[in-house]
């Protein structure tokens, strides 16, 4: 760090004594050797099969940025390829992010996207109480885990899966500045309305949301599964105005909360396949 230094003031005081006006934008560009010299690419809109990576391997971070872009929190011990779809391993004994994974997408500041995958869970999951899982969207600070934003300054959409132990169902999970709860709203709703989620069967998720601007509540939320409409809402995600915009895809896939009611003593696994994003 000290040799980089250095260089720009030497550059710099070189610059001071003739004239050398390109050198000295070239002086800006100079950067400590020991800092992130990788630009991540960011992307607005991208569709990511798995198609392309060998069966039988962890799903690498260095695959992770080269297909979503720049991200963080991937954790290749809690992923695999299977048949050219991506499997997330849900640990035993755990909740929480601990419990699973907690990635995020950088994307570009927007007032609007709209998300599609599909998901399965393994033949053998133990449903436990339910947790969180598939791809969202952040707003703003992006508040989640149970940090109700009573500031006006974030928001997330995400889904979860829970188990009533009368049955077994997909409902929203909403972060915005007027949750009636600390922690997600999930409104109420469930898919399937009735009866419970089958293991082993693809189920299509599409999530689109779009920001509210000032205090207004012309946001909106809208999830589908299987085509059938899951919420179709009207939000107020925040009342910052600078704070209002999409910047993060979501991928959280973890049993809970966090007591330890959420747990299972068996390791799970839930499949992913055809993640596709666009700006709207």
């Amino acid at each position: 760090m000290k040799t980089g230094r250095l260089l720009l003031l030497c550059t710099l005081l070189a610059c001071g004594l003739s004239s050398c006006d390109k050198d000295a934008d070239d002086a800006e560009m100079l950067i400590d050797e020991d800092m992130k010299t990788t630009v991540r690419a960011v992307y607005s809109g991208r569709t990511v099969d798995f198609n392309n990576r060998p069966h039988g391997d962890s799903y690498w971070n260095s695959w992770a940025q080269e297909d979503f872009g720049d991200g963080w929190g991937w954790n290749s011990s809690r992923t695999y390829v299977s048949n050219q779809t991506l499997r997330v391993t849900l640990i035993a004994n755990a909740v929480g992010g601990g419990s699973g994974m907690t990635a995020n997408v950088s994307l570009p500041a927007s007032d609007g996207y709209e998300v599609s995958y599909q998901l399965r869970f393994h033949s053998a999951f133990d449903w436990s109480r339910g947790g969180k899982l598939g791809f969202g969207f952040l707003i703003g600070d992006g508040n989640t885990g149970c940090d109700r934003p009573t500031d006006g300054n974030g928001g997330s959409a995400r889904l979860m899966w829970y188990n009533d132990y009368s049955r077994v169902y997909f409902r929203p999970y909403l972060y915005y500045r007027d949750q009636p709860e600390q922690c997600g709203d999930h409104f109420g709703l469930s898919y399937p309305s009735s009866g419970s989620l089958s293991r082993g069967t693809w189920y299509t998720v599409v999530i689109r949301v779009e920001s509210n601007t000032g205090s207004s509540a012309n946001g909106r939320a809208r999830i589908t599964v299987n085509n059938t409409t899951l919420l179709d809402e009207n939000v107020r995600w925040t009342t910052n105005d600078s704070k209002r915009l999409i910047n993060a895809l979501s991928f959280h896939t973890f049993r809970g909360g966090s007591q330890s009611y959420w747990e299972s003593d068996s390791v799970g696994y839930i499949y992913y396949d055809n993640v596709s994003w666009n700006q709207i």
